[in-house]
This record gives structure tokens, C-alpha cells and sequence, in this order.
């Protein structure tokens, strides 16, 4: 492999002259190198390493750029950052680090590059090539990190005992690059996350949160949330689905593994879709299944009422977890709280007024709803599996002829609350909301059509039941 390809871009001759401006050596380290060496695409965000300031680097890059670009300077860690060519390219002093035990923001010092790959959290990620003059194109590999992405192990430069317990958050990044890479993590480096797990209590929830998101981007992300179950670090981040493991038997009677039901649920929505926020529902759809679990003689094993439970859950969990409690938030509820309806449909006579309820409740998010109970399917029965896949075709195609001829999707019932009010001369009262109520059920049902006049007749109707005269 020739590693000058990988500095081919305008940006690392810019960088190498700059040094050279400076005095002083440079070189690219990390992710930019990991990815080319596995052909993972261009990377957007580079990491520059220079031999002395980096923020005195990133300043005579940024002077030696056309629109000489503003130049974001972090004096508390020591580092810069630039924009060209739509790459984030970071500069960072050579450093040598230590830390205290209970934090994990280390005491700086200037060091060699020597020192600044003995800091890196891999192998695979201490690879650095030289921007030097002399040297350019040269790889710096001091600790097999090419061999690593070879062999597709996770490995840490030094005692992983120390790497864990200095900076705790490089425990969910093994899991996480072990997730995104499809490699195995190296037993002693997992053993180290085992007898090093609780240390991940001084690390921010954001910080947790962003790693949780990329191994549930992944292509696999039950490979990630196996790792945490078996590190023991998911008890200290989502109890609520460790809560979900295990089997019980009383009477001869099971119940499946909720917790590995959960993670061929997200694997199977993965192949899907992207949209993260939707397979965050996939792996907290059953969570309200460990506060409902119940054994009864006659009927064996249920959980009612888990999908109301799991909606309140989400709320919580995502409060703890210092994840954003907005919109995105409110759609992880609802498909939690939805998850079972399309199901429940699918297994009956598929009626209008049943597909009716479902498109007026989940309203624009219902194509999202039926991607989430497709993938809830994972019998192992393959005439099972086929018929329940052609129960929700059945069940989509009717959702296309119902919305169709009814447009209940985002539903507005075709007469207002003042149009009421100006028939029967009412002021705000319980009376306007029972009509309403009535004409939204009547369409629902499909006893009157989604128009007008059909409306204002039974609002009519239903005006002279409550006693109510019309105003001429």
C-alpha cells in the first residue's frame, strides 16, 4: 500500500509547508489513517499532530489558505481546529499525559510523538504518517496497529488496565469501534473492561449517549449492546434492558428472552432504515415488559399493558440520560406506545375502521410504525415468519386504499368547533367537544364519509339529541 495516496489532498502539502514555516515536525495520527488503510471512504475529519504548538500550526495553516479560514482555538486542551474543503482538520500539540482517579481530563504536558501515540486509546488509531519534507508518506506504526486492522482486534497501546481506568470512556469506544469495524476486542482488553466497568460512573451521560448512537448506527448494533451485557457496562448505562434477561419457568411454562428478542429486533430494523431515533425505539420497544411480567395459571406468562409502561419509561430514561426531551423524544414514545397495534390488526379480519384508528393515531409516523412491527418479527418458524410478513402486506395495502378515499392521516374533522358554535349560538362549552367527538368517531368508523356535508348533517343530528336549537 502506498501511504502517499492517503496525503493526495492540496490540504497536507499546505500543512507540511506550514511546519516547515514553524520549524517543526508534523504528522497525521489516528482515524484519518485507520480508515484509509481500510478503505472506509474519505474521511471528513483529519487530526493533526504537530511537534510543538498545534495552535501555532493551525494559525500558519490558516495564512497559508485561500480566505485564509477563522481558526477555532481551545486553550484549555490545548488544540485548534480549521475548516477547508468541507474537512475538520484539528491540530494538537505532541503530549504526554496523566491523571488523577477521579476524572478523566488529564494533566498535560509537551512530549514527543513518541508520548502522543503511548496516549492513544489503539492500536489502530496510534497509525501516523509523516507531513515532514524529508519523510513524506513515511507510516509510524510503533505498536502493529497495521497488523491489528489486519487480524480486526482492538487492542490498547499499553497496560489496558491503565488505559480503562484513566479514561473509562475508551471502554464503550472499544465496544463501539468493535461494533462499527465488525472486529473482536483482544481478550486481555476485554477483561480489563470487566474488572474496570464501574469507572464508567465519572463519565458524562453525553458523552455515554454519543457512543451508544454510533453502535446503534452500526450495521450490526447487537454486536455492541452483547459487548456491554457481557462487560457488565449496560447494568450501569440502560438497566431497564438488562432488566429484560433471562427466562423464567413456573408450571412448565416459558417466556421468551426479552433482552436477545430485543436485539434481533434492532438488527432486523437496522437493514431497514437509518434514521437513528427510530431504531432507539426498536431497542426500547419490550422495556415495559420487566415492570408488567406476570404469571397467571389459566393463560401462562403475560405483560399487559407493557407498551403504556415503556411510553413512561422512555420519558425517564432519556431525563437520566440527558438526552434530548423534545420531538424525537415524543416519536421514541409513541412508537413504543404504538408498537403492538399494527400487530393486534394483522392477526384479525384487517377491518377499514380498525386501519382507519391506526393511520389517524400515528398520523404521519405511521410508515415508521409498520417498519418497527415488521422487524418485531423474529420467529425462528419459517411458515409462521412468511404468514405473519403477509399479514402486514395485507395490512399496508389497506392503509393505501383507506387513506386514499378517507385521507385520515393528520385528520381534521371537516367541521370546526366555531362552526358549531355559530349554528347553535353556543359559547365555549362540553357541548362542542361531544359533537366533535361524535363526527370524528362516525368517519373513524366509517359510517359517514370524510366530507362536509356529511358532517354538518350529523352535527345536526346529534345538536337536537343535546337539546340544542339551531340559529337562524
Amino acid at each position: 500500500m502506498n501511504y502517499k495516496d492517503a496525503l493526495k489532498h492540496n490540504i497536507f502539502k499546505i500543512i507540511s509547508n506550514s511546519a516547515k514555516d514553524l520549524n517543526i515536525d508534523s504528522y497525521v495520527i489516528g482515524g484519518y489513517v485507520r480508515d484509509f488503510v481500510l478503505q472506509r471512504g474519505t474521511a471528513k475529519d483529519i487530526d493533526i499532530v504537530a511537534i510543538g504548538s498545534g495552535i501555532d500550526l493551525a494559525k500558519q495553516v490558516s495564512k497559508n489558505l485561500p480566505n485564509m479560514p477563522k481558526v477555532q482555538i481551545f486553550k484549555t486542551y490545548g488544540t485548534a481546529m480549521l475548516k477547508y474543503d468541507d474537512i475538520d482538520i484539528e491540530f494538537v500539540g505532541a503530549r504526554k499525559e496523566s491523571y488523577h482517579n477521579d476524572s478523566r481530563n488529564p494533566i498535560v504536558e509537551n512530549g514527543t510523538l513518541e508520548d502522543d501515540q503511548n496516549r492513544r486509546d489503539f492500536t489502530i488509531n496510534a497509525l501516523a504518517l509523516n507531513l515532514n519534507e524529508e519523510d513524506f508518506g513515511e507510516l509510524l506504526d510503533p505498536f502493529n496497529g497495521l497488523l491489528d486492522l489486519k487480524l480486526k482486534i482492538i487492542r490498547t497501546p499499553l497496560d489496558p488496565n491503565i488505559t480503562y481506568s484513566d479514561d473509562p470512556l475508551r471502554m464503550m469506544r472499544a465496544i463501539r469501534f468493535a461494533s462499527q469495524l465488525n472486529f473482536m476486542i483482544e481478550e486481555e482488553s476485554l477483561n480489563a473492561i470487566v474488572k474496570n466497568k464501574e469507572r464508567i460512573k465519572i463519565i458524562t451521560n453525553e458523552r455515554i449517549v454519543t457512543e451508544l448512537h454510533k453502535i446503534l448506527e452500526s450495521d450490526v448494533p447487537s454486536k455492541g449492546f452483547l459487548l456491554l451485557e457481557q462487560t457488565g457496562l449496560l447494568h450501569y448505562i440502560l438497566p431497564e434492558l438488562t432488566a429484560l434477561k433471562g427466562v423464567e419457568e413456573v408450571e412448565g411454562q416459558k417466556h421468551k428472552d426479552n433482552f436477545y428478542h430485543t436485539l434481533e429486533v434492532v438488527d432486523n430494523i437496522a437493514k431497514s432504515t437509518d434514521n437513528l431515533w427510530l431504531r432507539w425505539a426498536a431497542l426500547l420497544h419490550d422495556i415495559g415488559k420487566a415492570p408488567t411480567k406476570r404469571f397467571k395459571k389459566r393463560i401462562g406468562w403475560t405483560f399487559h399493558g407493557h407498551e403504556f409502561e415503556g411510553s413512561k419509561m422512555v420519558y425517564h430514561l432519556f431525563k437520566r440520560l440527558k438526552m434530548p426531551l423534545n420531538d424525537k423524544m415524543k416519536f421514541v414514545q409513541k412508537m413504543v406506545f404504538m408498537s403492538s397495534r399494527p400487530i393486534v390488526i394483522s392477526q384479525d379480519l384487517v377491518t377499514d375502521s380498525a386501519v382507519r384508528r391506526l393511520v389517524f393515531d400515528a398520523g404521519d409516523y405511521i410508515d415508521d410504525l409498520m417498519t418497527l412491527c415488521e422487524a418485531d418479527i423474529t420467529t425462528k418458524n419459517p411458515k409462521r415468519f412468511k404468514k405473519y410478513h403477509n399479514n402486514f402486506k395485507i395490512v399496508r395495502q389497506k392503509m393505501i386504499e383507506v387513506e386514499e378515499r378517507d385521507q385520515i392521516r393528520n385528520f381534521q374533522p371537516p367541521v370546526s368547533g366555531e362552526d358549531i358554535m355559530k349554528t347553535f349560538n353556543l359559547k365555549p362549552s362540553k357541548e362542542i367537544g361531544i359533537i366533535k367527538e361524535t363526527i370524528k368517531e362516525a368517519i373513524l368508523e366509517g359510517e359517514i364519509p370524510n366530507d362536509k356535508e356529511a358532517a354538518l348533517l350529523l352535527m345536526l343530528k346529534k345538536g337536537k339529541e343535546l337539546g340544542l336549537k339551531i340559529q337562524h
